[in-house]
């Protein structure tokens, strides 16, 4: 098969930034190159003009009150979409998403007679019970999200422990594990990128940095983040710490480190778009901290690896699966003090802290043109099977 044209389907793209976002975009760069051509198929977004260098498919959307600026795809009422996707020639869709872009794809494919292939990113019960107060709607929700991973063709996750949480949804099917990647070489000599981030964040060497990637959202345990930060300040009175990134709790975080006294010593920065200053932020920062419960399969883990941050999480979580306690990054209970102690005792220890901070770049890094090539082949193996 010499060429194939993909679809790849999700709901929310750029300028909406997070780590589905960015997994879906490096698909279609990659793709495109060793495949075909490429569609991203996703929500309209107001103002915002698309620049990538393949096609972007919108569609009818609202804004949503609980989650902005993610925005409610309405597929089934923009007439003007049945006509593109009915002249697209896709050969495979693949969904990032169980709600209205995924089920696009599930029509697209059952029309076209194309096989589909599902992705399982997100602890979606997290986002509806906090979007949803009443149980029973959320069950129902959650049934309809296991029953769409059965309908489709093939389900992948992007680490073996996010399958867990699927199957504590109620997916009890086949599933295939197929990792996420990052989008830059890491560099044997950060030298020159720690020198542009420590220039841009105006923290030079005396400075311990801790950084913070991400949705500004409680569900990711920020408040615990910050209010941890006094007694690493206390012991390491050096330590700034850096947040990017925006979300709903963005304010409610600001407002707590005033109350803590230490707001002259954390920065809020918003979301970066330039991936090269990203990188260089990535590089000036000591280590990276991330107690979230609710992330399946970070990116930000392995971009900060890349540039020779080592991460601190919490032992048993989703996302910890791939980390080794003083070997590639450092685990703790979710305890405050517990959290604290582990910042302070790593920064303390430089020698340590170096060989770690190797030893994550080296374990934790895959391109995603690497990545890219492992997709490709398994979508032809699964073109060929379905000829078959």
């Amino acid at each position: 098969m010499d060429k194939i044209v993909t679809g790849l389907f999700n709901d929310g793209y750029v300028p909406i930034m997070d780590g589905v976002t960015v997994t879906v975009r490096n698909y279609a760069l990659w793709l495109r190159k060793k495949l075909g051509p490429t569609y991203v198929i996703t929500p309209f977004v107001p103002n915002y003009k698309d620049t990538d260098p393949f096609p972007v498919i919108r569609f009818l959307s609202i804004p949503t009150i609980v989650r902005p600026p993610y925005r409610i795809g309405l597929p089934d009422l923009d007439i003007r979409l049945q006509f593109i996707l009915k002249n697209r020639d896709f050969d495979i869709v693949h969904a990032h998403s169980p709600f209205a872009a995924g089920n696009l794809a599930l029509r697209v494919a059952r029309e076209k007679h194309i096989p589909i292939i599902a992705t399982f990113h997100s602890k979606y019960r997290d986002d509806l019970s906090r979007a949803i107060a009443f149980k029973p709607i959320v069950d129902e929700q959650m049934k309809r999200i296991v029953e769409f991973f059965y309908n489709v063709d093939h389900v992948w996750v992007p680490q073996e422990s996010v399958a867990l949480t699927l199957r504590e949804y109620g997916y009890k099917g086949p599933y295939d594990v197929v990792e996420n990647g990052i989008d830059f070489e890491p560099p044997e000599d950060i030298t020159q990128c720690w020198a542009q981030g420590a220039e841009y964040l105006r923290l030079p060497e005396e400075y311990f940095v801790g950084l913070y990637v991400g949705q500004h959202i409680l569900e990711k345990n920020l408040e615990f983040l910050v209010r941890s930060l006094p007694a690493v300040m206390d012991a390491l009175p050096n330590f700034r710490m850096v947040f990017v990134g925006k979300g709903y709790a963005k304010e409610t975080l600001v407002d707590l480190a005033r109350q803590l006294g230490i707001s002259d010593r954390v920065i809020f920065h918003d979301v970066i778009y330039d991936r090269e200053l990203l990188k260089a932020i990535y590089a000036r920062a000591d280590i990276f901290l991330f107690p979230s419960l609710y992330d399946n399969a970070p990116l930000v883990l392995r971009e900060a690896a890349a540039m020779k941050t080592p991460a601190v999480l919490i032992k048993n979580s989703t996302a910890a699966e791939v980390i080794h306690d003083k070997r590639n990054g450092y685990l703790c209970s979710e305890n405050m003090d517990d959290f604290a102690q582990t910042v302070i005792n790593a920064l303390s220890n430089r020698e340590q802290h170096k060989r770690i901070a190797d030893q994550a770049q080296k374990t934790l890094c895959r391109t995603w043109e690497d990545i890219a090539e492992e997709v490709a082949q398994r979508y032809r193996s699964i073109l060929e099977r379905w000829a078959r």
